[in-house]
């Protein structure tokens, strides 16, 4: 975990964890909360229609959790535009009490791309309405000053499609949201593995969110602890500063005073020899 010095801080409150967990896809209650407990998240984000519908599997979700320790950060996973985010969101505040939200708008069911122009239409008008919003977005630095304009807490750029593991897919176009950025940005989407999630904090993101990764692991509270531990080195890392990147090598011990033997010299072969 960060010290508390180096706290992540989402709409002025302090973390001292950089890692968010998400809580779908797992066996049942118990692994999820093992996992979670392994992980040192201290933000938590559900699905409010699960928590809406009882979905079977689902009942008592946020029984579950234990509130006075995580941060709840209910989502609007599954709606299509604006209009529906809006109603989740408002649906979310009624049932839990909490006023952050993961904003998702997400009209593509193949590759679950969000809408950008329907999510920043969710965005300005949830912040209006007292909302503190995370929005999931594709990484879009345009679109990432936007949100943070109009007066979002962070900006969640995706790494690759959700649950792929495919990692850091986006690489380029993430530094660039991260470039000048003045709220935190979390990388949500597409983790796979916990190197991935360093790396995401090597280059400067504040923060991940994972799931998938986690739940379908073989060994998901294994790699939650795992998880946890990544992106502490990842943050260690970027504070550290990298070393310059080089087009050749750079021997690591100084050349002056080597001993050296003449070189020796190297036959020539006689013609037609081999």
């Amino acid at each position: 975990m960060s010290s508390g010095a180096d706290a992540l801080i989402i709409a002025g409150k302090p973390f001292t964890s950089r890692l968010m967990l998400g809580t779908g896809k797992f066996r049942d209650y118990g692994l999820m909360k093992a996992a979670i407990e392994a992980s040192g998240a201290q933000i938590i984000t559900v699905s409010i229609r699960r928590v809406e519908l009882n979905a079977p599997g689902h009942e008592g979700l946020l029984d579950e959790l234990d509130l006075s320790r995580y941060q709840l950060l209910p989502n609007t996973a599954g709606c299509r535009t604006a209009a529906e985010a809006l109603r989740v969101a408002r649906l979310a505040r009624a049932l839990t009490g909490v006023d952050w939200i993961k904003l998702e708008v997400i009209p593509d069911a193949r590759y679950l791309l969000p809408d950008s122009l329907e999510t920043l239409k969710a965005a300005e008008q949830l912040v209006g309405e007292g909302f503190t919003v995370l929005p999931y977005v594709q990484p879009d630095a345009i679109l990432a000053r936007q949100l943070e304009k109009v007066g979002c807490a962070t900006v969640m750029p995706l790494a690759s499609p959700i649950g792929s593991g495919r990692g850091l897919l986006a690489r380029a176009l993430i530094e660039t949201v991260i470039d000048g950025a003045t709220v935190p940005v979390v990388v949500d989407a597409g983790l796979g593995v916990p190197s991935d999630a360093a790396q995401a904090l090597e280059i400067g993101a504040d923060a991940v969110l994972v799931n998938t990764a986690v739940a379908e692991a073989n060994d998901p509270v294994g790699m939650a602890g795992a998880f946890g531990l990544a992106v502490q080195a990842g943050r260690a890392g970027y504070l550290a500063g990298r070393m310059a990147v080089r087009a050749h090598a750079s021997p690591s011990s100084p050349v002056a005073g080597v001993v050296r033997l003449p070189d020796p010299e190297v036959p020539v072969p006689a013609p037609g020899g081999r």
